[in-house]
């Protein structure tokens, strides 16, 4: 596996093993890797935290599969193109972090990491997201902003812990009518779609939104407010905010502007 000078010299590998199996957190960050060093795959099952951010790695080796007590894994800023599906193996992940890479596919894998509470994947090219990603039961954020999603899946309303749905810059028209079944989703954020509508029931029956945020798509003022729950919707995010909407509340033509972005 390929490392370098910046994490070599006076600090030797076997001081870092060390220091390593101790901490349990591997912190590689702005090193210039071009892949994951084989040391830190020998500490293997001591390793909590890996954090490889701002690097230059191309591929995460299947061996990935060997840090097995891993519960975050932070690799944004790479230039890494797909995940193995040796990343199923990894039971103890709660957080996964892989904003401004190049991945365009996610294994059907992942959906058996049961404990991922927090997946975030913005700035790559993700065309989809794997059908089962709903086995996804503990997962509160979920953020897939800025890729080329075209939609959701239907399996989404499985997340049933979900409590932030973040999907802004992508090529959305609609959400899945499961997304209803999110009943502890608080923050849903849409921004720059193409989204004409929303599932009726959203509001009605997604009892702890308070935070709706909607710029820049084609749906109207009128059909927010028309959807079932609206009123509800309201005195949560009042009560939430302890303040009124601005008075001046109106819409432009791209979508729900700065008073129905619902912050």
């Amino acid at each position: 596996m390929g490392c370098c000078n910046s994490i070599s010299g006076g600090d030797s590998s076997a001081n870092r093993i060390v220091r390593w199996r101790s901490t349990g957190i591997v912190a590689l960050r702005d090193s210039k890797l071009r892949a994951i060093p084989s040391e830190v795959l020998v500490v293997d099952s001591f390793v909590r935290t890996l954090d490889l951010t701002n690097n230059k790695i191309n591929e995460v080796t299947p061996e990935i599969s060997r840090l097995v007590n891993i519960q975050r894994l932070v690799l944004a800023g790479n230039l890494i193109e797909s995940l193995p599906t040796t990343i199923g193996v990894l039971q103890s992940l709660k957080v996964l972090i892989l904003d401004g890479n190049r991945v365009t596919n996610l294994p059907d894998e992942l959906g058996s990491l049961y404990r991922l509470e927090k997946l975030s994947i913005t700035g790559n090219s993700l065309t989809c997201l794997p059908k089962n990603i709903g086995d996804l039961c503990n997962l509160l954020l979920l953020n897939v902003s800025d890729n080329k999603l075209k939609s959701l899946p239907e399996s989404i309303g499985g997340c049933v812990a979900l409590e932030e749905l973040q999907a802004n810059g992508n090529f959305i028209e609609e959400l899945p009518p499961s997304v209803c079944n999110l009943l502890h989703l608080k923050f849903l954020s849409l921004n720059n779609n193409t989204i004409r509508q929303l599932p009726q029931n959203l509001l009605k029956d997604c009892k702890a939104l308070q935070n709706v945020s909607l710029h820049d798509n084609p749906i109207s003022m009128d059909q927010f407010q028309q959807m079932k729950g609206f009123e509800e919707f309201e005195a949560r995010r009042k009560k939430k905010y302890d303040k009124q909407i601005d008075s001046n509340v109106m819409m432009n033509s791209a979508g729900l502007d700065e008073g129905l972005d619902l912050r």
